[in-house]
């Protein structure tokens, strides 16, 4: 598998789970993550280990307009967030009035791995609100305001009719001990060789640019501030693993109820592969329409976060992304 690494950490999971099967396997792009499966005469082409054949071409587009998703899965009983979308900054102060004072969640319509995401809490800031739309217009042309949903997220991978992993994702931190700064309890954290750049390791490494300090300065603190033993500091109000995250595995914890959904939503979008991000506030009790809501679906979800959690089980789920393969 040496030959291998310089892919992401999900395709050489992949390729390993292959070869273990006796299928051939062929890197047709290596930038790409593009590779060719062949056992006999079946052949399957894969791209980033989790876009094939499986999936129709409109899947994707579905789930990439959140505005889409949204009707869809409330269509079918599904809660998602309420909300509004706008063009441009000028609709958007037309309608602060409705969220002003409330926790709202600014996103654009069109994104992935929480880019251009803005979560604003008892906004009571003309310009705050604002400077969120105009940074989310700068990833998309329509960006939507919804209704925060309070509880914990997580993510609900879904490979054909079933649940394959689910993780709680926690938002980049540091722990203190009392003595090192937030810049050195980062650069500690960030040794771990499970963390890397590029989706070649289970981990990103939690950087400490303009977000995290911006979000640092809403606590009142900034790099140098020295947390006491064992104060939990958090960088980054979004979960995101490609931000820094740590992921925690909860597949057997989560109640049914929720794996049902999770597969029901993927099946009104049209995937059979999907990674469905649910904010829920109790995982034991049953689902309700008051304690959990849909935030967003997303195509090409990332195998490799539930092979290494950060705490948990390996749920080994690229044997799952084969087996809907045929192989």
């Amino acid at each position: 598998m040496e030959k291998y690494k310089k892919l992401e950490l999900s395709t050489q999971l992949l390729i390993a789970e292959a070869q273990r099967r006796g299928i051939e396997v062929q890197v047709l792009d290596w930038e790409d993550n593009f590779i060719r499966l062949k056992k006999g005469s079946k052949v399957e082409y894969v791209k980033q280990a989790t876009k094939t054949s499986v999936d129709t071409y409109i899947a994707p587009l579905i789930m990439e307009n959140k505005e889409v998703t949204k009707i869809l899965l409330r269509e079918q009983g599904i809660n998602v967030p309420r909300g509004i979308s706008v063009k441009n900054t000028q609709e958007a102060v037309e309608r602060f009035s409705e969220f002003e004072g409330r926790d709202i969640v600014v996103k654009p319509k069109s994104t992935n791995f929480g880019k251009g995401v803005f979560i604003l809490k008892n906004i009571k800031s003309l310009e705050e609100y604002k400077k969120a739309v105009e940074q989310a217009l700068s990833y998309d042309s329509i960006v939507l305001i919804e209704e925060f949903i309070s509880g914990k997220e997580y993510r609900f991978l879904v490979i054909g009719d079933e649940v394959a992993g689910v993780l709680h994702r926690v938002p980049a931190n540091v722990v203190g001990d009392g003595k090192s700064t937030i810049e050195e309890l980062v650069n500690e954290k960030n040794k771990d060789p499970l963390r890397g750049e590029g989706y070649v390791t289970p981990l990103e490494k939690i950087k400490l640019g303009n977000v995290e300090k911006e979000y640092l300065a809403l606590q009142g603190k900034d790099i140098n501030y020295i947390p006491k033993k064992d104060e939990v500091v958090y960088l980054r109000e979004n979960s995101n693993i490609s931000t820094g995250g740590d992921s925690i595995d909860y597949t057997d914890a989560v109640h049914q109820d929720y794996k049902d959904i999770a597969v029901q939503s993927a099946k009104a979008v049209g995937a059979k592969i999907c990674g469905a991000d649910i904010i829920i506030q109790d995982i034991k009790a049953r689902a309700s329409s008051h304690n959990y809501s849909i935030i967003e679906l997303n195509f090409n979800p990332a195998l490799h976060i539930h092979d290494f959690p950060y705490k948990g089980e390996n749920r080994q789920v690229e044997r799952k992304v084969l087996d809907l393969l045929g192989y």
